[in-house]
């Protein structure tokens, strides 16, 4: 029994919710290999940190003996995941969604162990469902229920169109789980009512439903918005050791522990002594230095890792740097500060129209790494190192009054 509420503690950190407890219980005791499915839309072709929260999930999952089914949705792709947005989302093209594909195929494996991760791809059933049977399956659920889903429900009363093909995405995604017999079903928390559609499904197919495990979506370095490739704000797994350790390094000390609780392997014991350390007068800087390193050695190597760090250090305090550079604290909105006006306030630019057009040019630099989006807002709590050209440098802070 001690061993069992060991598995759970492994397998339910960091999970928001896990739809039903008593049901995963049940079917970790029958000590045989779990189903577990985890589907990611080829949207974009790289893996970022963000998607290996559940891809460390399923390594753990792995790890413990159960049988991974690694879903590329190539069909789902072409309709749209409509999930949190207030617009149609437009549909992938049948050879964007391929090529995609093809990268997800590779990165995955940085993870997952490819001798006990079947990949699937959910054309290989729903090319052959035909329309009458996804008029069946449409027969399985109803208008009433689809509009409690809360985007759906929002875009209705707001009297913002809502296409029928978009009714169908939670539902194929939903078969997905019957076709495949999953036992286990991870997610991100945005996807909790498409996860259950597939509980909902089984159960009309005959099938013993699936457990649903949901779990915080990632935000992105901007600390706002969720980690995204079409945003800017992502790492990407495959980018090189000194990017994924520069944009780590980039990061607020407040994201940072987000970062830490999602991504990290350390223990929870482990992490609460970190911010104990911090409390206590550590410099949050050291902290962040080795969550990089466990990152970036994740995907490439512990010497690799150092070498990045060094890299680092030589970037920011050998090579063209002034001494002593003052730390400024510049106040903004609950919401953040905007670049062109931080560059401004921290004059590093002579106005927010040069701010723009140095942006524009590449001129931008936050702790080294070159930034352009002119619509960058800075969050609370963030310190980094700003750099404008070769010869303007400023530290600063962004507080909230």
């Amino acid at each position: 029994m001690t061993e069992l509420r060991d598995v759970l503690s492994t397998l339910g950190r960091g999970a928001e919710e896990i739809l039903i407890e008593s049901e995963l219980v049940d079917k970790l005791k029958k000590a045989e290999p779990l189903r577990i499915k985890a589907g990611f839309d080829p949207t974009a072709p790289d893996i970022h940190l963000g998607h290996t929260v559940l891809l460390n999930k399923l390594r753990q999952f792995q790890d413990l003996g159960h049988h991974i089914l690694f879903l590329i949705g190539d069909f789902t792709g072409m309709i749209g995941d409509p999930t949190g947005k207030n617009v149609t989302r437009k549909p992938l093209s049948r050879e964007e969604v391929v090529e995609n594909a093809k990268t997800y195929q590779q990165q995955v494996f940085k993870i997952l162990d490819p001798e006990k991760t079947e990949i699937l791809f959910n054309s290989s059933w729903l090319d052959n469902l035909g329309s009458r049977g996804i008029i069946g399956l449409a027969a399985h659920y109803t208008v009433a229920r689809m509009l409690e889903r809360e985007d759906f429900r929002q875009r209705y009363q707001a009297n913002q169109p809502i296409a029928v093909h978009e009714f169908l995405y939670p539902l194929i995604q939903g078969y997905d789980s019957v076709a495949m017999r999953a036992d286990v079903e991870i997610g991100g928390t945005d996807q909790k009512f498409n996860l259950l559609v597939g509980r909902e499904l089984q159960k009309s197919y005959g099938q013993r439903p699936q457990v649903v495990m949901t779990f915080p979506l990632l935000e992105g370095l901007d600390g706002v918005q969720k980690m995204s490739k079409s945003l800017g704000n992502y790492i990407g797994i495959d980018e090189s050791p000194q990017e994924i350790f520069g944009k780590l390094m980039s990061i607020s000390d407040t994201l940072m522990w987000r970062y830490y609780d999602l991504l990290s392997f350390l223990s929870t014991t482990e992490i609460q002594g970190l911010k104990a350390s911090v409390q206590e007068g550590a410099n949050p800087r050291d902290i962040k230095i080795k969550l990089a390193e466990e990152v970036t050695a994740r995907f490439h190597s512990a010497a690799l890792a150092q070498e990045a760090h060094q890299a680092f250090i030589a970037q920011f305090q050998k090579h063209g740097l002034p001494d002593n550079i003052p730390l400024l604290s510049l106040s903004a909105s609950s919401k953040g500060l905007a670049i062109a006006n931080l560059l401004k306030n921290a004059g590093l630019v002579a106005s927010t129209s040069e701010a723009l057009r140095q942006l524009e040019q590449g001129a931008v630099r936050i702790d080294g790494l070159r930034v352009e989006d002119k619509g960058l807002v800075l969050p609370i709590d963030s310190e980094h190192l700003y750099q404008v050209g070769k010869r303007r440098f400023a530290r600063v802070k962004v507080f909230n009054e």
